[in-house]
């Protein structure tokens, strides 16, 4: 399925966001997600389904200074 993360284009096979975010490796890492620019709380995103041309963004703290 061809969705848009974080403003590029990808072919994914993910169809929720929690797939999403283990085939794009973020594993346990603590991110922000939304689905067309719905915030989507960490709880919902097993049972968050995905569909073509679904825009996500995906948002992680960054450290350091």
């Amino acid at each position: 399925m061809r969705i848009r993360v974080n403003g590029h284009e990808r072919d994914v096979a993910a169809r929720t966001l929690a797939a999403l975010l283990e085939e794009l490796e973020y594993g346990d890492q603590l991110v922000a997600t939304a689905l067309n620019r719905d915030f989507v709380r960490a709880k919902d995103r097993v049972e968050t389904p995905l569909r073509e041309n679904d825009s996500v963004e995906i948002v992680a703290p960054k450290q350091g200074g």
